[in-house]
């Protein structure tokens, strides 16, 4: 009896995730092909998968598709060159104010002047002709000013501001392009010199001064004291202070490729007038030991300094601030891209940061990552794979699983009234008693077991002689028959098969075929033999993660015959036959052990081939071809092999191998099919 328990869902529970199951079918499709468990796990990470019930375990692919939305949204709605429109705006602000200031300035003179008493009238008098003319000088310079926005600025740095709001909000222009320009080397000193004291300026100087100096000694092999730098400039870097040189030189480089990706992505015009307007915002000093610290990561890291350009094509206005943490976003983009696309080459997941995952695209992405890490914990938890080393490697029931799907596709195909049951001769000889008896019925062999039957006569009748028999009193000894049939599956691993998209419908219907025999007829015996240029004997566990040989040529039938033969001629069975699924004719053979290829196939090649075709004949076994390809050449070779042999030829192609060679094992049949 079956018990099932039921509980609350309480949200931690995933109903509709793919089982162990489901996941192995997945995996089944390529391992036919290809062989590879870990190739199986990392197309499976990459492409992801539909479950039964139509859930989808989301794939790597999906999440960058994802990703390229993100980007694509934000490329498409901002407007990048609108940041010199943002700069425009604030120093017309500046100006605004400053003319008002100005204005303000004038009738508070005129005024205090009005109201004067006399003995005040005459020094007043002499201020408001200074501020007039300082009014004047002003208005002079505002209305002098340049129309770019990076030449305002250069005359604005030694304007004398009348208004104090104006020169407020100038020197937060002014430190807002320090800061976007110091990001070249670091976001921590870049918002320190935000109400910088002239003292402390030249303290970062000197800071950027011993950094070059420690990147010097870097790079000429020699190594600096990083631990001394932090000691005394460590507060700079506060609060994710780098903990060594290789650390703070990641920092130097992200930093460094958001400003250079910001300036990159802009029309030449507004890239000249940004670039322009943060230089003017910092000393000759500063610039230069700026200009010595690009040259230094150049150095050591080559392309460190060029940051990637994007195609921005949108209206949506954006300030200074926006753009570089836009910068910052689409870099972060940038490589988590790269981090799926290392996944997606290498099956490795660890690579991938979950919680950066999450914040870019969303809890959802790091709940597919989570369960793409959890599938070779589930294959492995259910006997399906296990570690190997650093690999994994398929466990039986892994192989079981695929013979028994191979099986149902392949007889899924079938029509029911083609199907017939595997016959098997019980009586002759090759069988061993097994101690126990049966009761007799007719048309069964009479191995008679006189003891039980005169017993059994005894019994009914009564003691006394005569003993008269009847039909069931006798009974039979139990017979342990020997092995029925014996088959050596030849399978070709020529380069061909894989090319020609044949390899895996022909491991496909090999693994059907060894799990019909292991379920159905368990006293079959079936051996796998590939070949290609030499034949080599495959055991069972070993064809799942068989592969074509890519790397040699040659199609050497003789070799692999000869193994088959070898291997029949040991096994007592009333049929022993060979079956051959090849897409080429024989264009290789064995010369003193080596084997010997040429294409076209040469007469010694097929002398020597329909020769070991000859030497199974006379072993009495039957060869039996599933032909892939139709070529007249081949057509003609695989004639005189079923005459030789009296076998029987089979073309067909990859998709309906299996529904050939299965019915043919069932049903036994005997004649050539053209």
């Amino acid at each position: 009896m079956v018990f099932f328990r039921y509980s609350r869902w309480d949200g931690s529970q995933e109903p509709f995730r793919p089982g162990a199951d489901e996941l192995m079918n997945a995996l089944s499709d390529n391992l036919f092909e290809h062989g590879d468990v870990m190739r199986a796990l990392r197309d499976l990470f990459r492409n992801g998968m539909e479950g039964a019930d139509g859930e989808r375990l989301q794939g790597l692919r999906d999440m960058m598709k994802r990703l390229a939305r993100e980007r694509r949204e934000r490329l498409e709605s901002n407007d990048l060159d609108s940041v010199i429109e943002d700069i425009k705006e604030k120093l017309e602000q500046v100006m605004d104010l400053e003319r008002g200031g100005i204005e303000r300035s004038l009738k508070d003179a005129s005024d205090r002047l009005e109201y004067a008493i006399p003995s005040e009238r005459e020094q007043l008098q002499g201020l408001m002709e200074f501020i007039n003319q300082r009014a004047e000088r002003a208005t002079e310079t505002l209305d002098s000013l340049p129309d770019s926005p990076a030449g305002a600025i250069r005359e604005l740095s030694d304007y004398d501001f009348i208004d104090s709001e104006a020169r407020e909000k100038f020197n937060e222009l002014l430190d807002q392009l320090r800061e976007k320009m110091m990001q070249n080397f670091a976001q921590r000193t870049s918002e320190a010199l935000q109400d910088m004291s002239p003292e402390q300026q030249q303290a970062m100087r000197e800071m950027m001064r011993a950094l070059n100096q420690m990147l010097r000694e870097r790079a000429e092999g020699r190594e600096p004291d990083f631990d001394a730098f932090m000691d005394q400039y460590g507060h700079f870097f506060d609060p994710d202070r780098p903990e060594t040189l290789d650390d703070l030189l990641d920092m130097l480089e992200q930093q460094m490729r958001q400003l250079q990706s910001m300036l990159g992505s802009m029309s030449p015009e507004a890239r000249s007038q940004l670039m322009e307007m943060m230089r003017t915002a910092l000393d000759d000093e500063t610039l230069q030991e700026m200009a010595n610290l690009a040259g230094m990561m150049e150095e050591l890291r080559p392309g460190s300094t060029r940051g990637q350009s994007y195609p921005f094509s949108g209206d949506d206005p954006m300030s200074l601030g926006d753009a570089m943490d836009l910068m910052k976003e689409l870099q972060q983009l940038d490589e988590l891209e790269s981090d799926l696309q290392a996944a997606g080459r290498s099956g490795d997941l660890e690579g991938i940061d979950p919680d950066e995952l999450a914040r870019l695209l969303g809890e959802d992405a790091r709940e597919a990552l989570e369960e793409m890490q959890d599938v070779a914990r589930m294959l492995e938890e259910e006997g399906y794979i296990r570690r190997k080393g650093d690999r994994w490697e398929l466990t039986p029931r892994a192989i079981r699983k695929m013979g028994e799907r191979a099986l149902r596709e392949v007889f899924g195909k079938l029509q029911k009234d083609r199907l017939g049951g595997h016959r098997i001769e019980s009586s002759g000889v090759g069988g061993e008693a097994t101690g126990a008896t049966l009761p007799y019925e007719p048309g069964e062999p009479f191995d008679i077991n006189l003891y039980r039957s005169l017993a059994n006569a005894v019994k009914r009748g009564g003691a006394g002689v005569p003993v008269r028999l009847k039909v069931e009193d006798f009974e039979v000894d139990e017979v342990e028959h020997s092995t029925e049939a014996a088959t050596v599956l030849m399978l070709d691993q020529s380069s061909s098969m894989y090319h020609f998209g044949r390899w895996g419908a022909a491991k496909r219907v090999a693994m059907a075929l060894q799990s019909l025999i292991q379920s159905k007829y368990p006293r079959d015996r079936l051996f796998i033999v590939g070949f290609s240029d030499y034949a080599v004997e495959l055991k069972p566990g070993e064809l799942p993660t068989a592969t074509p040989n890519d790397w040699m040529q040659g199609t050497n039938m003789q070799h692999a015959l000869m193994v088959a033969r070898k291997i029949l001629v040991r096994e007592r069975a009333a049929t022993r036959q060979i079956i051959m699924i090849t897409d080429g004719e024989p264009t290789a053979h064995l010369e003193n052990g080596m084997s010997f290829f040429n294409y076209p196939p040469t007469r010694r090649t097929i002398s020597e081939t329909l020769k070991e075709v000859r030497n199974c004949t006379k072993a009495g076994i039957t060869i039996n071809t599933f032909m892939l390809e139709r070529s007249s050449y081949l057509t003609a070779f695989i004639d005189y092999v079923t005459r030789i042999n009296r076998g029987r030829a089979f073309f067909t192609d990859p998709d309906r191998l299996g529904d050939y060679l299965l019915v043919d094992y069932l049903s036994n049949r005997r004649r050539r099919v053209a």
